[in-house]
């Protein structure tokens, strides 16, 4: 008996080509049953409530279409105003912050003055 494997057999395919046997595609397997695939899809179908009604009452599918189309564009420009007025906001609340800052520190002596009198203003009306 020899360790030695068993030899590598060349082979010649149907187009011309050699190659080793031992790297020919193994046959396929036909199953003796099909499989059956169950295959659930949860999805709910579009919401198209806003065009049902707009097409029923008699608008026209061109109304339709502009509210599609424009509905996403006037949502996308609100939030951008939106996020420019809070932006500002915060600028102009951290500049007072900084104001009230400056003018208690350089105030001196006159500042503190106005500042009890403004103290005692506001216990007087309570």
């Amino acid at each position: 008996m020899s360790n030695l494997p068993d030899p590598i057999r060349v082979v010649q395919l149907p187009d011309g080509t050699y190659t080793y046997a031992d790297h020919l595609p193994t046959p396929i397997q036909h199953a003796a049953v099909p499989q059956v695939v169950h295959q659930h899809i949860h999805q709910a179908p579009p919401d198209r409530t806003v065009q049902r009604i707009a097409l029923g009452s008699g608008i026209g599918a061109g109304t339709v279409a502009a509210g599609v189309y424009f509905g996403p564009l006037l949502v996308g420009a609100l939030t951008a105003i939106a996020a420019n007025l809070a932006l500002l906001a915060f600028l102009a609340a951290v500049l007072a912050w900084g104001v009230v800052s400056v003018v208690k520190s350089i105030g001196g002596t006159d500042g503190k003055a106005a500042a009890k009198s403004l103290a005692r203003a506001r216990k007087r009306r309570r």
